[in-house]
């Protein structure tokens, strides 16, 4: 955790005093910070994607088709909305509620980059392992040598995921709104809250091609939830167990993008991409309630940073 007090508001700690404290925009963001953050992150990107949702990539109502191939069409179609949501959502309630201070703090954990090198090694193993290992399950068969230029990209495929996907997401999600969450609610009820929020954030694509659409299953979505949810349990974890450190959960994140994006279709030429989502959720799942048994809930959040919620008692 990190070295920030518990905060005397409702969502925040308390915010610079000035003529504009008890009334106007800025006051109204300082007192309910994650309020205005989440409604931020889902105005900005959600209108951000309309147009790939009624394109032709989409539903088919803008009969306008995104230039290129799959990978490059999601890119132009996804990308300007995941960047304007969380990432800039945080942005400008930081700004707001902490000013250049809190910015600037804001900016050095992002590139909390010095964490022990076992760190990079668990995730970077972990996360291919738990994958194959719940994909290996579902096939009922070992998995395939994926080719040389599969792993040749591999690396250079997670530093893209990580400016992209990791980039544009968790500075919102894990960096700006789980501190908060787990200050004010404990970890537990911290990672329940921001798991669904993350999830349910996605729901636009499911409308598009990234989500399969028209040929997915109206049951596609709600996996993707449960996943988010059961997957942030790792999420928060890792990032108390690390100092907070943002790379982490970056690495983390993508590492699970990289994997199904890059080398599982190789691995696994038997299974569809419902089982890729299925292993996802089986792998994650598995991880969370691994972790919840043996920390007891606590997800790595030291006992000095308890809150009552934790404890037991009331907020």
């Amino acid at each position: 955790m990190s070295s920030i007090q518990a905060p005397a508001s409702d969502e925040t700690r308390p915010a610079p005093t000035g003529p504009d404290d008890g009334t106007g925009l800025r006051a109204g963001i300082r007192r309910r910070p994650l309020t205005w953050f989440f409604s931020l992150a889902y105005l900005l990107s959600w209108t951000a994607w309309t147009p790939y949702v009624l394109s032709e990539n989409g539903l088919g109502v803008w009969h306008f088709s995104f230039p290129g191939n799959d990978v490059s069409t999601q890119l132009l179609g996804v990308l300007p909305g995941a960047y304007l949501g969380p990432i800039v959502s945080a942005l400008l309630v930081t700004g707001a509620t902490e000013g250049r201070r809190g910015l600037r703090a804001w900016r050095c954990r992002m590139t909390k980059f010095k964490v022990s090198w076992r760190w990079y090694a668990v995730v970077l193993l972990a996360v291919p392992a738990a994958l194959t290992l719940a994909s290996a399950a579902l096939a009922d068969r070992a998995p395939a040598m994926p080719p040389v230029m599969v792993l040749a990209a591999f690396l250079p495929g997670l530093l893209v995921q990580m400016i992209t996907t990791g980039l544009a997401e968790e500075p919102g999600w894990r960096e700006f709104a789980m501190p908060r969450l787990q200050r004010r609610y404990g970890p537990l009820l911290g990672t329940l809250v921001v798991g669904p929020l993350w999830g349910a954030w996605h729901l636009p694509l499911f409308l598009t091609e990234w989500g399969n659409w028209p040929h997915a299953s109206w049951t596609m979505p709600l996996e993707f939830i449960v996943t988010a949810i059961a997957f942030s349990f790792v999420m928060t974890w890792v990032f108390n167990r690390t100092g907070e450190s943002l790379p982490m959960a970056m690495l983390l994140h993508c590492g699970v993008n990289n994997y199904l994006s890059l080398a599982w279709t190789d691995m696994f030429p038997t299974l569809s991409r419902e089982d890729a989502a299925h292993a996802f959720l089986l792998s994650a799942t598995t991880a969370a309630l691994i972790l919840l048994i043996t920390t007891r809930g606590r997800l790595g959040c030291p006992p000095a940073h308890d809150t009552p919620a934790l404890r037991g008692g009331t907020t």
